[in-house]
């Protein structure tokens, strides 16, 4: 269950994607001179200490890009070249926003609900009363009681479109611009979506064994 706070964040998620997103290389040819957030998913980190949340952004010509960020209180070693930005947050203080790709915790909640037939974290308001309507959903292609490896170091790197994290045990390949005709392989472990405008699921990543190269 994700703790979700009211507060003002500076700079707000928006003008985060907007500044980061149009920079990166696995932007491809898509037109991010203006971005439309049209949705966004959590996962837990069982450990409640990082945040980890996903944004869908419809770029300029229509494309929807995933970007999925961790939320940390303190600076993560060895990560300078994945911070994105640091975050002004009303209630929890300064944040650190991670491309969340290069971070550990998502990399092992991102394979748990792959691999575990896992769905989007529900959202718990420290608010009372107050609501959301949940507009994203993502499941997971396994089945509950799976065995999940052990995520510890993680590296990523960025094949056109893709980004692809690698551990000692699993690799995920997490597909930055979406293509609503992509299929995954027969047998392949993947995450599926829907959003706003987007009805029919729609692939979001795989998860594959890190010796499997043929995925």
């Amino acid at each position: 269950m994700a703790l979700i706070h009211h507060a003002q964040l500076c700079p707000s998620k928006a003008e985060m994607l907007g500044d980061w997103v149009p920079r990166q290389s696995w932007i491809g040819s898509a037109d991010a001179s203006s971005l439309e957030v049209v949705g966004a998913y959590r996962f837990d980190d069982p450990a409640g200490e990082v945040g980890i949340e996903t944004h869908l952004v419809r770029t300029a010509d229509g494309q929807v890009v995933q970007v999925p960020v961790t939320y940390r209180g303190a600076p993560m070693a060895g990560a300078e070249a994945s911070l994105i930005t640091t975050m002004q947050h009303s209630v929890l203080g300064e944040r650190w926003v991670y491309d969340a790709c290069a971070d550990p915790v998502y990399a092992s909640a991102l394979a748990t609900a792959i691999l575990t037939g896992g769905t989007e974290a529900e959202l718990e308001f420290a608010t009372p009363g107050e609501r959301r309507e949940v507009t994203t959903r993502v499941s997971g292609s396994g089945s509950p009681g799976s065995t999940v490896p052990v995520v510890g170091a993680v590296t990523c790197a960025n094949e056109g479109t893709t980004t692809v994290i690698t551990t000692a045990a699993i690799g995920i390949r997490v597909f930055r611009v979406i293509d609503p005709d992509r299929v995954a392989d027969l047998g392949s472990h993947t995450l599926e979506g829907t959003w706003p405008g987007r009805g029919a699921p729609a692939l979001l990543a795989i998860a594959h064994p890190t010796a499997d190269r043929d995925v």
